[in-house]
């Protein structure tokens, strides 16, 4: 009966969690949504041809813009690397995809307060810096070599198809023009619901474990664990910590956010806090797929270069804020401890669920229904169930190496679209060296 009652307890947490977090999520995807649907998505690959400030900088800025999902990001960031993007840029906007899109922000600061979201924002550009340093030093030559054949192979992952899905807007017209056109709405819907689709999985688990931390682990556990009465120590081990637990939660994206701010209430320090977040491109089974992708060796070393480069930035942006006085006070967040009832919360979550079920509506309307089934296939495999003719443009990977999403026709010559629209009907894996 005791166990019952337990088990009731961390549900009823993971539930009042939840109810918290859901209108912003539903905003955040939502603004997601609009920003993918109008930003055009060909010649990425030719944006990110060399490691340079500049590649670099409009790989962040692409990775900004698009999905939260870390296991599309981890398949997309595979696809540039095998249609010739530079393996450091790839890997860039990688991070950028999980780490600094405005639905983690969003989450962060209702959640856990604007600090967090401005560490997130100061923090990802570091990340990148000490990526792009640590993969010229220790990720070049024979190695990088090894894993763009490796990647040639072509196994799959996980959500190889959500990735190569470009749904944006293929018309030409101003922004307010495209996004309110039919042709924008639905593109916003398709990417609205893709998106949640991809991250409800992680959002659920990481609600669970959230929920199973804040019933079953003391608090006074937690605060010696991250040594809160010894301000030195907690510096300088949080963000050695924070990512190792990140690792073990097998929790990705913005479903760590609730994990978060149980660690915060726990005693974690700020830095640890700020490096668990960012630390979702590094659990377990996202580094299997790694191994996969790149190879045994190419994968514990980009493993390892983001975790270094986590805890460096943990660090850092604690140097950064703790004299600013941007470091916050508050050890006991309303999320760890709410419960559902008529406030604000419950009319804004009202609000945004019409919204969502708007949104609903016009993906199932425009006969998007099918791309659903196709979210994890292989990375290579051809799938017949979408729409002939998609009401937001074409459907294809970002350039022109073998998509999941071919054109119907079988002819061997493209139609006359603008570059980048449809992949290629012939392509040889060698062409990306």
């Amino acid at each position: 009966m005791i166990v019952l009652q337990e088990i009731g307890k961390a549900l009823a947490m993971a539930g009042s969690m939840g109810w918290e977090i859901l209108w912003p999520l539903i905003l955040g995807f939502t603004l997601s949504g609009v920003i993918q649907a109008v930003i055009r998505k060909d010649q990425i690959t030719k944006l990110m041809n060399d490691d340079s400030p500049r590649s670099l900088s409009i790989a962040t800025g692409l990775g900004a813009a698009s999905s939260s999902c870390s296991y599309a990001a981890v398949a997309l960031a595979r696809a540039l690397v095998r249609q010739g993007a530079n393996f450091t840029a790839a890997m860039v906007f990688e991070i950028a995809s999980t780490n600094l899109v405005i639905e983690l922000g969003l989450i962060l600061a209702f959640v856990m307060g604007w600090q967090f979201t401005l560490a997130e924002f100061v923090g990802g550009p570091i990340i990148i810096l000490f990526v792009a340093l640590g993969f010229r030093l220790w990720m070049r030559g024979k190695i990088v070599d090894a894993a763009r054949n490796q990647a040639e192979k072509g196994l799959a992952g996980s959500m190889e198809g959500h990735a190569a899905m470009d749904m944006s807007v293929q018309a030409e017209g101003t922004f307010r023009e495209r996004l309110f056109s039919k042709a924008g709405v639905t593109s916003v819907a398709q990417y609205f619901v893709m998106d949640w689709a991809a991250v409800i999985r992680d959002i659920v688990i990481g609600l669970l474990i959230a929920g199973a931390f804040a019933a079953w682990v003391p608090t006074q556990w937690l605060q010696a664990v991250f040594f809160e009465h010894n301000p030195t120590l907690a510096f300088l081990l949080g963000p050695l910590i924070g990512p190792l637990i990140a690792v073990v939660s097998f929790v990705c994206s913005v479903g760590n956010v609730p994990l978060a701010a149980v660690l915060w209430n726990g005693g974690i320090s700020f830095g640890g806090v700020i490096s668990f977040i960012f630390a979702d491109l590094i659990i377990i089974p996202i580094i299997l797929i790694y191994r996969k992708y790149y190879g045994l060796k190419a994968a514990l070393r980009i493993t390892s270069i983001f975790y270094i480069s986590m805890a460096a930035a943990g660090y850092l942006v604690e140097l950064i804020f703790t004299p600013l006085h941007l470091v916050p006070s508050n050890r006991h967040l309303s999320i760890v401890n709410s419960t559902i009832s008529w406030n604000y919360t419950t009319w804004l979550n009202i609000v945004f669920l019409l919204l969502a079920a708007m949104l609903l509506i016009v993906f199932f309307r425009s006969g998007s229904g099918s791309m659903l089934k196709m979210m994890g296939g292989a990375p290579d495999a051809g799938h017949s169930s979408l729409p002939d003719t998609p009401p937001s443009g074409t459907v294809s990977s970002p350039s022109p190496s073998p998509s999941p999403f071919p054109s119907p026709s079988p002819s061997p010559s493209p139609p006359p679209l603008d570059d980048g629209d449809r992949p290629r009907a012939h392509h040889h894996p060698g062409q990306d060296q």
